[in-house]
């Protein structure tokens, strides 16, 4: 197989990769029809962007992950990237992509729903009619939500390296003092509602309460839809015996395997992810491969 091939590199690359992949071309397809139809490029996605009227929310409900897809900006668009890169990867180093998944359009649906909510119960924004567009949302949601879990992680700054939870603490701070004055408080309150989610879900995990396994559950029926009958998983059934089995070698490797992973979990919510050793990096690494 050519591992050159653009398709084959796109499937087997992070989710990380992908997201902004699909991101960039959204934004260049955008950008590139609304030049040569010099039309604003509003006027091609407005279907897909996040209105604030309730009206325009019920024949368009899909807009709450679509918007977080869409950027007319391009420094708007790098920086989303950037930021979902950097602290999107702290996320795959202990999750699978799945769970960052559910993270990242999660916390597009909160930030968008508070957008919503406020500009229709507040009435500050009684006139000021807008939409909502951008990752901001979703990537607050990431942030926050690995400085949760593991606050005492550190990413290096140009010469100092600083804990994630005091990056997150600095950045929602930084969004509260420009609510009312930052000339879009929109993209405001889509960044809070992502941080109050992404505080739920990683304060909640780091406890044991998976909070978002019922999206992964549905983001599996989902995808199965679309999938032929050859592609699903076939199922055999057993009939159960009465007759007792003994544990088998692969049941004890998994749960050997599990409590090392808790261990060295422990250990990074303790001391941050670059007290492991390198052979804990490495074991964790392949366990979420696995």
């Amino acid at each position: 197989m050519n591992t050159q091939n653009l398709s084959y590199q796109f499937k087997t690359s992070s989710v990380i990769v992908k997201l902004i992949v699909i991101n960039l071309a959204i934004f260049l397809l955008v950008n590139l029809v609304a030049f040569f139809m010099q039309i604003a490029p509003v006027r091609i996605v407005n279907w897909f962007v996040l209105p604030d009227a309730l009206g325009d929310i019920l024949t368009q409900p899909w807009a709450f992950i679509t918007y977080a897809f869409i950027h007319f900006g391009f420094w708007h668009l790098l920086f989303n990237m950037l930021w979902l890169y950097w602290f999107g990867t702290f996320v795959l180093n202990l999750f699978d992509g799945k769970r960052f998944l559910t993270v990242y359009l999660l916390g597009a649906i909160f930030g968008g729903l508070l957008y919503v909510a406020c500009y229709n119960i507040f009435p500050v924004f009684e006139n000021s009619r807008s939409y909502l567009i951008g990752a901001s949302g979703a990537v607050t949601a990431i942030m926050v939500f690995i400085a949760t879990y593991t606050p005492n992680a550190e990413m290096r700054i140009f010469k100092w390296n600083i804990k994630l939870w005091k990056i997150a603490v600095f950045l929602v701070l930084l969004d509260l003092i420009r609510l009312p004055t930052g000339g879009n408080p929109g993209g405001m309150l889509a960044h809070l509602g992502g941080a109050v989610f992404g505080y739920m879900y990683g304060s909640q995990l780091a406890k044991g309460n998976d909070i978002g396994k019922w999206f992964e559950n549905f983001m599996d029926w989902f995808t199965d839809l679309f999938k032929s009958r050859k592609q699903k998983p076939f199922k055999k059934v057993h009939r159960t015996t009465t007759k007792a089995t003994p544990r088998s070698k692969a049941t004890t490797d998994k749960a050997t395997t599990q409590k090392k992973v808790d261990a060295i979990l422990d250990k990074i919510g303790k001391s941050g992810y670059d007290s492991l050793t390198k052979a804990e990096k490495d074991f964790l690494f392949k366990a979420g491969k696995d």
